[in-house]
């Protein structure tokens, strides 16, 4: 049985820490506001940009641009994984990182050669510790990522997918739901999934694929005549870049919400632990001093008792 000094000095121990976690609680807290306002700032450009290139797709031909191209054989695939800085976030981390590790793993059983790019130092510390050198590393920049962060990404893929060196390009991360909850989101930025594309924007999805006419060359519905300045390939080109820029920044700045939600939601996990462990302690506390106080009067009856015989 413990004494009371030290169930004392458990008792503070406990009640500094719940002190921290209540603080962070608090910041996390206050941050999930910024980073849910920056999200919803982004989607109305996200929209947009995907609107323009659907209609744009209408009356281009598609297979001018090399980034709508679908490549007969894979041979090699780029895995972006979306992590954080800091821990303390619960399962946000690892669910990510042991998800794309399931990826990569599947990809090279099936032959396909892969290429990590991380973001966040808990992704480069887990793929490095592994023996998976990302081809490019961000970090310090999880919590406030910036448009420049996914304008790199996007352009090492629009060059390597344009030259043939990519067939595929995948993107793993936290998808801020609501902001006490986060779901893991596997999205296929290259090829384009369409489908994938609109739901993750929260948009409807289309009826039918626009782009059908032009991969089955079925030209029984001719459009009208549409002028292009510049000329549709520099027009695609841009939309495209547009859209792969955009996909990753959308991408950044959900994982960046999600990463304050689920921190907050394990830094009141904490908390409410210690203040239980608290109350527990303080019951063993009573108990102990109860029974020490019940010693001593005991011995002090027993010492008066053996005075008077």
């Amino acid at each position: 049985m413990p004494n009371l000094h030290d169930i004392e000095r458990r008792i503070s121990s406990v009640s500094s820490t719940k002190q921290i976690t209540r603080t962070m609680e608090m910041v996390a807290a206050a941050k999930i506001r910024r980073a849910s306002d920056r999200v919803a700032n982004a989607l109305p450009w996200a929209m947009a940009v995907s609107d323009m290139m659907h209609t744009t797709a209408e009356h281009a031909p598609i297979d001018i641009e090399p980034l709508l191209q679908t490549h007969d054989e894979v041979k090699k695939a780029l895995v972006v994984v979306l992590a954080s800085d800091r821990g303390l976030a619960g399962g946000f981390n690892s669910n990510v990182l042991r998800y794309a590790e399931k990826i990569i793993r599947e990809k090279e059983r099936a032959g396909i050669e892969v290429e990590v790019v991380a973001c966040g130092k808990k992704a480069i510390g887990y793929f490095n510790y592994r023996n998976i050198k990302p081809v490019m590393e961000f970090q310090d920049l999880s919590a406030d990522p910036t448009f420049g962060e996914a304008a790199q990404i996007a352009q090492y893929v629009a060059e390597n997918y344009g030259a043939m060196k990519l067939d595929e390009v995948f993107l793993v991360y936290n998808h801020a739901k609501n902001a006490a909850e986060q779901t893991l989101v596997e999205q296929q930025v290259l090829p384009i999934d369409e489908k994938g594309y609109e739901e993750l924007l929260g948009l409807k999805p289309r009826e039918e694929d626009i782009f059908k006419q032009w991969r089955e060359k079925d030209m029984s519905k001719l459009p009208g005549d549409v002028d292009f300045e510049p000329e549709p390939g520099k027009v695609m080109n841009y939309l495209m870049t547009a859209y792969l820029r955009n996909a990753f920044y959308y991408a950044l700045l959900d994982s960046a919400a999600g990463e304050q939600g689920a921190r907050r939601n394990a830094m009141k996990s904490a908390t409410d632990n210690a203040n239980e462990m608290v109350s527990t302690l303080t019951r063993v506390y009573n108990r102990v001093r109860q029974g020490a106080i019940t010693t001593e009067i005991t011995e002090i009856v027993g010492g008066a008792a053996a005075l008077e015989e």
